[in-house]
């Protein structure tokens, strides 16, 4: 890992900052050990390495200073409002520079996400890498760094003072970034009576599941609000950033894909127990196609889950691959995907996919948000039916805000999709539009949203999101987690009217309890 000395280049002026009232430049940061982290939001890669950044920041508060550099890969990202919703999102607590135009980025001739790179007390870059699984590395050279400058008394022992985005505005709404959400129309009838149904809200900013009723009425809170890998009674256990969610009906059980934990969770809505279905709560590396038994198989930040008969299909977003777990028999294996993180339709064996993170099924197929292509893609699961793009141009840069059909249609990193009434309904993401895409034509629509990002209600394009992430569609509705809203949309499909739904009693988990516990 150890380069040359040669002088970091100084930060820019007149740039934007997060987590820091005023900016920062090296020559006020000399003696101290620097670690800059290119990141971009979207980047599960990225995602993976804050848990080490923190340790490291934690391990030598007193003497490293961890600063984000953000340059953005899409469009979205580049707006610092999104970057700081992220920062919140994600419990960023070290500085963040907004490097929209990549100038940092071309200055230290970083060339992948994530890229780190150590300097020195005295200004010099000791070290770049790229990519994950770096920390005992950087844990050993940045001790070493410290007892030599130490030894040279060119070391400055003194924690920075921030001041944190989460202190400017603490976040109390009763939803937080909610990823994910489910309908059950036709719900539990021994508990709510026939015919009431029921919204599974993955309420991920607060690791915890909301269920309602479906006009907001709160049914049940699974887990304690604080990130965690713990078992046991709706009350006691915990969760960290859930996103997608499975249902069996008949037997009143809830599948969840645990993304930060790396773990599918089992959720007993009558006997109201979590459990870890699959998993290990320990990140795999291996993205080679594999399989074994799902407790003591890694998984690799699982973002959603679909109940096929006796079996689970898994956007195995981390690894870009589609996992599926046979429930029968407690095997998970590698279902489609090599492990490439690319666009490459053909058979299962063959395909490649780039972080999928929503899916829904026809029953012959599986469509996915194959998010970082910003595509819909369709695996088979019937007739030895190949992978193919249902619309989207398939390349990883190749992303815009364009309806057309099949490869001519552009999206921005799409996260959610929804199969009803013969249609796909997308959540475009970082377009903040709902569209409408024929599976079989690939024709693409803007149905919802007008392309900038707010919380507005109202008709069809008239109506505002900012980042939608999640879909779920009954006979005539569609709900939508809008995530940078906190929010859960409704959608009357009919009309194309959108209102938001309110959840009375409600709280965040550190406000107030909750006022429902069980149904």
């Amino acid at each position: 890992m150890m380069q040359p000395r040669v002088r970091a280049p100084e930060f820019p002026q007149n740039r934007i900052w997060l987590n820091t009232d005023q900016p920062l430049f090296l020559k006020d940061l000399k003696g101290r050990v620097l670690l800059l982290d290119f990141w971009t939001y979207c980047c599960i890669n990225c995602l993976h390495i804050l848990p080490d950044l923190k340790y490291l920041e934690n391990k030598y508060k007193d003497s490293l200073t961890v600063i984000g550099v953000h340059s953005a890969k899409f469009d979205n990202e580049k707006e610092a409002e999104n970057i700081r919703q992220a920062v919140l999102r994600y419990d960023i607590e070290h500085p963040v520079l907004v490097d929209s135009n990549f100038h940092v980025w071309r200055q230290y001739a970083v060339r992948a996400w994530p890229t780190l790179i150590v300097i020195d007390p005295q200004g010099y870059v000791i070290s770049t890498v790229s990519g994950e699984g770096n920390r005992d590395a950087l844990d050993q050279l940045i001790g070493q760094i410290i007892q030599e400058h130490q030894e040279k008394g060119t070391i400055n022992f003194q924690e920075l003072a921030l001041t944190l985005e989460k202190q400017h505005k603490p976040l109390s709404t009763p939803l937080a970034f909610p990823g994910k959400v489910l309908v059950d129309e036709v719900g539990d009838s021994e508990a709510l009576g026939s015919g009431a149904g029921r919204l599974f809200i993955a309420d991920s900013g607060h690791h915890r599941l909301v269920v309602t009723t479906l006009t907001g009425e709160v049914l049940q809170i699974i887990g304690t609000g604080k990130s965690g890998l713990t078992d046991g009674s709706f009350s006691e256990a915990q969760f960290f950033s859930p996103q997608g969610m499975a249902l069996d009906a008949k037997n009143q059980i809830l599948y969840v894909a645990d993304t930060e934990n790396h773990c599918l969770r089992q959720v007993d809505l009558k006997n109201q127990q979590v459990k870890i279905l699959a998993g290990t709560g320990k990140q795999s590396h291996n993205i080679r196609p594999h399989n074994g038994l799902a407790r003591e198989t890694a998984l690799n930040s699982p973002w959603d889950v679909e109940k096929i008969g006796d079996r689970l299909l898994i956007a195995m977003a981390g690894s870009h691959q589609i996992w599926e777990m046979q429930l029968e028999t407690g095997i998970v294996s590698t279902y489609a995907g090599t492990g490439a993180e690319a666009c490459l339709d053909g058979s299962l064996n063959e395909a490649a996919f780039a972080q999928p993170s929503g899916f829904s099924t026809d029953g012959r197929e599986l469509y996915v948000a194959d998010s970082e292509v910003s595509s819909i893609r369709a695996v088979g699961l019937v007739d030895n039916l190949p992978v193919r793009t249902v619309c989207g141009s398939g390349e990883l840069f190749g992303f815009g805000d364009v309806d057309s059909h099949g490869l001519d249609v552009r999206l921005q990193h799409c996260l959610g999709v929804e199969y009803t009434q013969n249609y796909l309904w997308v959540a475009d993401t970082y377009n903040h539009k709902i569209k409408r895409v024929d599976p079989r034509t690939g024709d693409c629509q803007t149905m919802l949203g007008d392309g900038t990002a707010g919380h507005l209600d109202g008709q069809s394009t008239k109506a505002r999101f900012s980042e939608p992430s999640g879909l779920s569609a009954s006979a005539a509705h569609l709900y939508v987690a809008d995530t940078n809203n906190h929010a859960i949309r409704h959608i009357a499909l009919d009309t194309l009217e959108v209102t938001t739904l309110e959840f009375p009693g409600l709280c965040a988990p550190d406000v107030c309890l909750p006022t429902a516990t069980s149904s």
